[in-house]
């Protein structure tokens, strides 16, 4: 099991990037939380197994059809025990 804290930036805020990365999230067994950012960013907070992370790091670099990821920064964190996906405000 691992942590990692993601900043996806570009144009991810208005093309349901949120509501795309709960659902594929929930699909490969990732938990955690994604929410927009004032400064235009989407963060999230990504827990799972070595395997489920890097295949949802997979989609994050490119997010939703509408989407244009420009970047993402990935950040290893400590692991916090997290139940579900859930998007927040």
């Amino acid at each position: 099991m691992r942590h990692l804290d993601l900043r996806v930036s570009g144009v991810v805020q208005g093309v349901f990037f949120r509501a795309s990365t709960s659902d594929k999230a929930k699909e490969l067994g990732v938990r955690g939380t994604v929410r927009n950012e004032p400064d235009g960013s989407v963060r999230i907070e990504a827990e799972g197994t070595d395997e489920a992370l890097e295949r949802f790091l997979d989609w994050c670099r490119v997010g939703p059809p509408a989407a244009v990821v420009e970047n993402l920064e990935v950040t290893e964190g400590v692991v916090r025990g997290l139940d579900d996906f859930r998007v927040t405000f």
